[in-house]
């Protein structure tokens, strides 16, 4: 049979969709198991999404089912349909974390504070259904959700994303061709298409009227199998025409079939039905009140919708709900513009000025007609609650609205800037565009035309196109001119950040020519009273003047960012300058120190933009001092937000030192084809950090021609990012090659850079480059003082190639007893680490002098996923679960799974065991 006995209230039984009943059925019983389960079901409308849902809802004993239909009337009212998602539950957010709490009461205007950030919204939400979820197993089912609004779906596939072991299950319905902005698109999908053709007759068989056999199959043919075209076609088509007498339309126009069938029906109906059909289109689907309200202020009772649920138009259940949400578009749009502003002055009347201010003013929008100021000035008060609550998505469409109703063309301007940059906070980098290009004709003043160059340049950077970048931030401080010192500075430092990421691939400036333009602005010193704006000088200075002008200023501004202070923001990737700088320094405790506070603040206000190049800014160091797993945790992790947020650049482009350093030379150079694909979106320094890796690897493998002629490119571009860092690489790969005049050259910059920087790091890598050029026996006395140097940086990678470098110098001076100590300490730090090809040049060497060296066996801690390492890191340190689970963003239970893998994998059986079990000394505490 290809049916079951599941009845819908008001319709026939499910007709097969074995496929997609087998698919809930296994995430119902993950669910009951103490597992999460997330299935989204596409498909075109009438496809039999929401009876899908209904037999989830019918299936689920001993679950607790929560349902929630998104209705287009309410995808302005940002967090709204998250608002009525949670309210079961919002008894429990005292429970919350303090910052999850505070944004989750903020965006949904349960408290006044700061804008709320999404992502702390996000993990508030999955934080309270996963505590929900642990009294009682939750289902929650979600249909039309393309009429979300944003700021709702980004929490909503935020949590869906992050659960594993809540007890929890979610089902979203999802109408094809109408979208969801991507934010679903990394979940479990499954598409819902027409029913072959032997299921579809069965259906037809339920129908209240005789379909011919050759018919049958011509309806089923025409309708694709689409179950409520199959069901709404046999009722609405003629006699003759089922019977087969009349012939049938050729094709079947099946949309305009069914919203006609729908519109007749309607205007079949009473007048004042009709009409409470239009105000429950436009109304809120969960306040029947407001509805009922706005009925009596057009005369309506409640008789009127009688007729509507005997023509099967509303749920006999559920009178004031449509029985399909194609009735509701229908019903809306088939009505005058005039029935319709009629429809949305009666809410308007409805609404509480002050409980419903927000949907008042966009029921009042609605109603209105040409311009009108005292809508627009309602429309802009909203849009600033919205903000308030950190609803950017809906405080941009209050934007957008109100300008359409403003005469004053600055006004006007005025608000569609101020939409763009909404849109920019929400992430939407697309629709800014769409604001700027509306505000661009009325834009006359010279500071709002600043404002419309720096906003598009942003929302070039988003997307990652940032060659344009530098010179459209220029026009904006040439525009500007001299009557804002500041902005003129903050456009500055965000030019010479483009530029420098952008290098060599900047369009209409150059990077020169920005950093130079930066460093005239700089003409009052104490105007630079934070740390930030110290290393942005001295970043300018770097490339304008020289390293030696650079320097000293890059040293004051991490001396300044060292001693407190708020270091960064969520808007702002403050990490990757922070890299250059202290790379182009050789200063590893700094990056690491500050790096390190940027990261805890980021994880607590859940700045996740922020964070994922913290992270992997945080990788790099954890690459330099030999943590090849940890980084390789970092980068797990950035992906993650990448997956979870939509930012672009996830993928391998940024493991290529770790690929490098490891011998994993397909995976390096697929990584390399990128970065070349990618100068052409202006990422420049993306080329030269891969010619960097390239140089790095080749020096393992003993191959030094290509060293050099990769390690030259670097050199001769000299980004602050890894121009120093090269250096090294450049002496060893022309020494050995017997470009003598390469490798002074290296040296020579060197020796003018590592005193200024006159860190342990930069002092240890000049007496490297020393003892590599040195004659004779004056290398030896470089090699130990390198080796000394590097120990205090200190930096176990640098450290084993310098030993690494002095047990070669050794053994081709037959000095192999001295040669072995050296020779060894390496292999063996470079075999802890997994740098494979630097493992096997020392355990080479190590051989001519006569010694074997085992290879490293891996052991149990390296079978753990990223994931698992990072939680067993974390409890380590003496975390608990629930404070892990606040810094990954997931849920408690979901920590608790890991460790409990974790256990399982090491072989133990309390937290205590852990930091033993994976080589990290550290507190740890039963949780």
């Amino acid at each position: 049979m290809v049916w079951n006995d599941v009845q819908h209230a008001s319709g026939p039984p499910i007709v097969g969709r074995l496929v997609e009943r087998e698919a809930i059925g296994r995430l119902l019983d993950a669910v009951r198991d103490g597992f999460s389960g997330v299935l989204v079901l596409t498909g075109e409308p009438g496809v039999g999404k929401t009876r899908l849902l209904e037999y989830a809802a019918a299936q689920a004993a001993e679950l607790r089912v929560v349902r929630l239909t998104a209705v287009e009337a309410e995808i302005s009212l940002g967090f709204g349909a998250l608002h009525r998602l949670l309210r079961p539950f919002l008894n429990r957010t005292s429970r919350l974390p303090e910052p999850q709490r505070a944004a989750l009461d903020a965006a949904l205007g349960l408290a006044s504070g700061p804008p709320a950030d999404r992502y702390l919204v996000g993990l508030a939400t999955l934080t309270l259904l996963s505590e929900a979820a642990a009294d009682q197993p939750l289902l929650f089912l979600l249909d039309d959700a393309q009429w979300l609004d944003r700021e709702s779906a980004e929490a909503l596939a935020f949590t869906a994303r992050r659960l594993h072991a809540d007890s929890l299950g979610l089902i979203i319905a999802v109408r094809d061709g109408l979208g969801d902005n991507g934010l679903f698109d990394a979940l479990s999908t499954r598409s819902v298409t027409g029913l072959p053709e032997s299921e579809a007759k069965v259906l037809l068989s339920f129908g209240t009227r005789r379909v011919d056999t050759a018919v049958a199959e011509q309806i089923v043919a025409g309708t694709g199998g689409n179950p409520l075209a199959l069901l709404e076609l046999a009722d609405a088509l003629a006699a003759e025409q089922l019977s087969g007498i009349a012939p049938l339309p050729d094709p079947l126009p099946v949309s305009r079939l069914l919203e006609g069938h729908f519109r007749r029906l309607v205007q079949a109906l009473p007048p004042e039905t009709g009409t409470l059909l239009l105000l429950l289109a436009a109304a809120p689907s969960d306040d029947a009140g407001m509805m009922w309200r706005a009925a009596g202020k057009l005369g309506l009772s409640a008789r009127a919708v009688q007729p509507a649920v005997a023509a099967g138009i509303l749920g006999r259940d559920t009178p004031t709900a449509f029985r399909h949400p194609l009735i509701r578009s229908t019903v809306y749009a088939a009505a005058e513009p005039g029935e319709r502003r009629r429809a949305h002055a009666a809410l308007a009347a409805a609404c509480d000025p002050v409980r419903d201010a927000d949907r008042r003013a966009w029921h009042r929008a609605e109603a209105t007609e040409g311009v009108d100021d005292k809508v627009a000035d309602d429309l802009g008060a909203a849009s600033e609650r919205a903000r308030s609550r950190g609803g950017y998505s809906q405080q941009a469409l209050f934007l957008s609205r109100a300008a359409e109703f403003t005469g004053d063309p600055d006004k006007r301007a005025e608000l569609l800037l101020d939409a763009a940059q909404a849109h920019l906070m929400s992430g939407d980098a697309p629709a800014a565009r769409t604001a700027l290009d509306l505000a661009g004709a009325d834009i006359r003043d010279p500071v709002m035309r600043t404002r419309e160059l720096r906003a598009r340049a942003t929302a070039q950077m988003f997307q990652i196109a940032v060659a344009d970048v530098p010179v459209m931030l220029m026009d904006a401080v040439t525009r500007l001119g001299p009557q804002d010192p500041r902005l003129t500075w903050e456009l500055l430092c965000e030019a010479l950040h483009a530029a420098l990421v952008a290098h060599d691939c900047t369009r209409g400036t150059s990077l020169t020519e920005v950093a130079a333009a930066a460093v005239a602005a700089r003409h009052d010193p104490d105007s630079a009273v934070h740390g930030r704006d110290l290393l942005m000088e001295g970043l300018a200075r770097r490339v304008a003047e020289g390293y030696e002008h650079g320097a000293p200023v890059l040293r004051s501004a991490l001396d300044r960012l060292r001693g407190g202070g708020v270091i960064g923001d969520a808007h702002s990737p403050f990490a990757a300058m922070l890299l250059m700088a202290c790379d182009d320094l050789w200063d590893v405790q700094a990056g690491r120190e500050l790096t390190d506070r940027l990261a805890v603040a980021e994880r607590d206000t859940g700045a996740l933009y922020a964070l994922s190049i913290t992270l992997l800014v945080e990788a790099r160091y954890a690459l330099l001092d030999g943590r090849f797993t940890e980084a390789e945790v970092g980068y797990a992790e950035f992906d993650d937000i990448v997956a979870d947020t939509g930012f672009p650049g996830g993928g391998d482009i940024n493991r290529l030192h770790l690929f490098a350093l490891t011998g994993r030379e397909a995976e390096l150079r697929a990584a390399v084809r990128r970065t070349a694909e990618m100068r052409s979106m202006g990422l420049g320094l993306h080329h030269l950090m891969a010619q960097h890796a390239l140089a790095s690897f080749e020096l393992g493998q003993g191959r030094y021609r290509q060293a050099m002629k990769h390690a030259r490119t670097v050199f001769e571009e000299d980004p602050p990012t890894c121009g120093n860092l090269v250096l090294p690489l450049l002496i060893e790969a022309g020494v050995r090659t017997g470009d003598r005049d390469g490798a002074g050259r290296a040296l020579a910059r060197l020796e003018e850079r590592a005193p200024l920087a006159d860190t342990p790091w930069a002092l240890g890598t000049l007496a490297v480059g020393r003892a590599l050029t040195a004659d004779g026996d004056h290398a030896e006395k470089f090699y130990q003082e390198s080796v000394e140097l590097l120990e205090q940086a200190p930096l176990a990678l640098e450290q084993a190639r310098s030993r690494l470098l002095f047990g070669e110098w050794l053994r081709r001076g037959k000095r192999r007893s001295d040669a072995r100590k050296q020779l060894r300490a390496a292999y063996e730090s470079f075999d802890a680490f997994g740098a494979v090809p630097y493992a096997e040049r020392a355990r080479t060497e190590l051989l001519a002098t006569g010694e074997t060296a085992r290879r490293r066996t891996e052991e149990t801690r390296f079978d753990l996923t990223p994931r698992e390492r990072q939680v067993a890191s974390m409890a380590a340190s003496g975390l608990t679960n629930g404070e892990i689970a606040t810094r990954l963003f997931v849920t408690a239970s979901t920590v608790e799974f890991h460790l409990n893998k974790v256990f399982r994998k090491l072989g133990i059986t309390s937290r205590k065991q852990i930091p033993h079990a994976i080589g990290k000394p550290g507190p740890a505490t039963e949780d």
